[in-house]
Formats: C-alpha cells, structure tokens, sequence
C-alpha cells in the first residue's frame, strides 16, 4: 500500500478487510486511526490482538487512536452502512468465490466519498505460478482466480465504485514464489528457497538502496501485487451498470496485466 496515495487522517475509521497477520492493520494504527482488523481466521486474529496490545504498552500509537479485531465473513459482515472513512482489502479477494457480493458489501460499509484500497495478485507473476504448481492454487483457502487489473477494476465499477489509479508491488517476490512453486510450495528448507527467503527478509528489516531501486524497475514487470485504488461517489451515482461495466471491460483489456 502506498501511504501517499491513500493518505490516512488520524481519527478516520478503517477498515483491514482481511487483515491476515495484520501487517497494514498496524501501519493504520500508528498513523492514529480506528482500526478495525476483520478476518475469518480466529487464529490470526488472535495474534493481531496480541499485536495491538504490545504496540500500546510500547508507545508505538497515538493515545487518542484505537485498535480493535473483529471475526467474520466478508459476504456479511457486521458492520453499518456507510460506516468506515477508508477500507483496505488487501490479498483478499482472489479467496472468495462469490468476490461480487463481497464488493457489495464494501460499497456498503464505506461512506460517500470514502476510500477504498484492493491489492490482488497481479496476472503475469499469478499464472506462471499456477502453470508451475498445482499445489500453489488448489490448497483449501487458496487463490480461486487470477485477476487482470481490467477485470478487477470493471468489477468494482459495476459494484459502485470509480476508479482512482494503480501501481504494481513487491516485484522482488515474484522470482521467490516461481522458486517455490518450482521445488514445492512447502519446502521451506529447500536451500535455494530459503536463501531468496533471508534476501527478502533482509530487504525488508534493512531497505538498502540497491534492492530498492531495483524493485522500482521490477515492479511494473513482474509486481507481484497489482494495487488499485477507488472511491464511493459521494453523489450517491454509480458509475459501473450492465453494458456500461461489460464496455468499460472491454476497452481495458489491452491494458490488462
């Protein structure tokens, strides 16, 4: 997620929809929101709790910001209508089969004129992992497509959406998970794998300049996430109905990796 394009105002409500570990869940709260970490998984959500908890004693968030975890189905969750200032889903949906009634409900919960950020899985980088592991894709709970950014965007549009721009990311894990796919996704201790797995952890704890800028020339190629940003009319129009939607899908799809 990039934090300035989708600047969060200490006080905002948001929403982490899907909130896994809880890795944006916590860049939230530092920055002095209410956050709420929404997931299915009871015990992710325990750790995020744990998370929030150690970051108050420790300081590491606003006094007057709060932090707090929900458990629940994203095709119903318990939340009012026009609720949340801006809602991060990220990584998510590219899990849910029904992925339109889960859009719906993100229209829902979020206010007029309020922001919403979705990350998948971006095309390229998804099926070469899929043409190199079976296993990578049919796990239970694992990817049940792979978007184009033409067809994530038409999707939302006709939910009730417009569209705000995009960007790629993490163009450094792409070769790390075609590694992975091709020596078995869960053979951690393959030494090839783990080797690529310390260069990214390294990367991620110490940011030196060499590996950021070669992620900036990777991240349009081969980004192993496609970030796409949107807002809910305020006017209470919605851009994205029938042929309007099916139209827009077909002028982008030369635009579609």
């Amino acid at each position: 997620m990039d934090f300035q394009r989708f600047r969060v105002t200490p006080g905002e409500r948001v929403l982490d929809m899907g909130c896994g570990a809880g890795r944006h869940a916590f860049e939230l709260y530092r920055r002095g929101a209410h956050v709420v970490a929404f997931d299915l998984d009871a015990d992710e959500l325990a750790g995020v709790e744990k998370m929030f908890g150690a970051m108050r004693l420790a300081g590491e968030a606003p006094e007057e910001a709060t932090a707090r975890t929900v458990q629940g189905d994203a095709l119903d969750m318990p939340f009012p209508d026009d609720h949340f200032d801006k809602i991060i889903a990220s990584e998510v949906l590219e899990h849910i089969p029904d992925d339109m009634r889960a859009m719906r409900e993100l229209l829902r919960v979020l206010k007029p004129g309020g922001h919403l950020a979705v990350t998948v899985p971006a095309w390229l980088p998804e099926r070469i992992c899929w043409a190199l592991s079976e296993d990578y894709h049919t796990a239970p709970g694992g990817h049940v497509r792979i978007y184009t950014r033409a067809e994530l965007e038409a999707k939302l549009k006709a939910t009730g959406f417009r569209v705000r721009g995009h960007h790629h990311a993490h163009g450094l894990h792409s070769p790390y998970w075609w590694i992975k796919c091709a020596v078995g996704v869960n053979n951690d201790d393959h030494p090839l794998a783990k080797a690529y797995h310390q260069l990214l952890v390294w990367d991620i704890m110490k940011r030196p300049l060499p590996t950021r800028l070669a992620e900036r020339v990777l991240n349009p190629l081969i980004g192993k996430s496609v970030v796409v940003y949107f807002t809910k009319p305020a006017d209470g129009a919605q851009d994205g109905a029938g042929g309007v939607a099916a139209q827009d899908a077909g002028r982008e799809t030369a635009d579609a990796v």
